[in-house]
């Protein structure tokens, strides 16, 4: 759902997801096999530190966790995806793993994004603590920091393709690798509630703080910009969706596209709509966010193909939604539900989609 983004500091401290008592299991030393906090600065594309990450992490799951963690590279759960708190999802759950096991799967986590893309997806996962205290005995939905999934399609190697899913509320993050390079990486979904924390809760995010503060500034900063013969064509519709188009489906959404073309803008806010575009992308590893910018570059028209289109309001606490859209991307950003205490438009849900192809899969034409 719609929120606020601001990805906290490298140094923020999370705090220990739980974990149930578990049999000693044969551990593998994480630190022999050579893991960086980070993989770019070991040189390593992220790809392979992928392999490595996940087979590492592996060796630590006793025989019936490996079961539920390993799954066929053809496995129907591979193109399933969604970001609703759901009771049941596919793999295997950080609540049901003893804390060095939650360490590997989350050094596997860290190998397939950026830190950026690692920070966003532990201060999700804080935020569904955060749901679960306010919400107390009233919730309605599963609210639990540790209900987040690890899934593997395939075998983890240098050679061959395999698969990583990581999910649960608000989060949906997708890989596919290919001879130890990552190929695709959407549906990219990342979801906040609240969007901006108003409430203070021990060990938690502080009042304030905006985990999609970004994608929603800077577009709240490029729509405000706009003269009024660029709202004509780049305010789409005076109320906000419902939500995202397409969740859960396997293919993005097949339509014109809608708004303002990025040749109709000047240039500040053509600067303004790269760095929404440049926002998302750096959740991604390096390779991965500029492979994204490469192939925005390559197809016709380029930059100047690209269409931003806004729907609803232009200030905060008001329903509002943007899309974001070239030949290659579609991006759509909405912010219209209200959070735990009832603040309205403070709830977000945002995603990247290739319309190449999703899960690597082919285009529906």
């Amino acid at each position: 759902m719609p929120i606020l983004d601001t990805a906290p500091e490298p140094s923020m401290t999370f705090r220990p997801v739980h974990c149930l008592a578990a049999p000693l299991l044969t551990l593998v030393a994480i630190v022999a096999a050579g893991l960086t906090s980070t993989h770019a600065r070991a040189g390593v594309p992220a790809g392979g530190a992928m392999v490595q990450a996940a087979n590492v992490w592996l060796a630590t799951l006793a025989p019936e966790q490996k079961a539920r963690v390993l799954k066929p590279w053809e496995d129907a759960g591979r193109v399933g995806w969604h970001f609703i708190p759901k009771f049941e999802r596919k793999g295997l759950p950080l609540r049901e793993m003893v804390p060095s096991q939650q360490q590997g799967a989350f050094d596997l986590l860290r190998a397939a994004v950026s830190q950026a893309g690692y920070d966003k997806s532990r201060s999700i996962m804080q935020l569904d603590e955060m749901l679960r205290l306010q919400e107390g005995s009233n919730a309605k939905n599963i609210r639990d920091a540790d209900r987040y999934f690890f899934t593997i399609f395939g075998t983890p190697a240098e050679k061959g393709t395999w698969g990583l899913s990581v999910e649960g509320h608000h989060l949906s993050l997708n890989f596919v690798v290919r001879d130890g390079q990552v190929v695709d990486s959407t549906p990219q979904f990342f979801g906040a509630n609240p969007a901006e924390v108003r409430a203070r809760f021990a060990g938690l995010p502080e009042p304030g703080f905006r985990v999609l503060g970004a994608e929603e500034q800077l577009a709240f900063d490029l729509v405000r910009s706009l003269d009024a013969t660029q709202k004509a064509k780049g305010i789409v519709a005076p109320e906000c969706p419902k939500d995202i188009r397409a969740a859960g489906e396997t293919q993005s959404p097949k339509e014109p596209a809608k708004g303002i073309p990025a040749a109709e803008l000047k240039p500040e806010q053509q600067a303004l709509l790269r760095r929404i575009i440049e926002t998302y992308c750096s959740a991604m590893a390096d390779e991965v966010s500029k492979e994204r910018l490469m192939l925005i570059e390559k197809a016709d028209g380029g930059w100047n193909a690209i269409h931003f289109a806004w729907a609803g309001a232009t200030e905060p606490g008001i329903g509002h939604y943007y899309l974001v859209e070239g030949p290659s991307f579609v991006i759509e950003f909405c912010n219209v539900q209200p959070d735990a205490a009832g603040n309205p438009a403070n709830h977000i849900h945002c995603v990247w989609r290739d319309r190449t192809g999703d899960f690597d899969l082919p285009a529906n034409p």
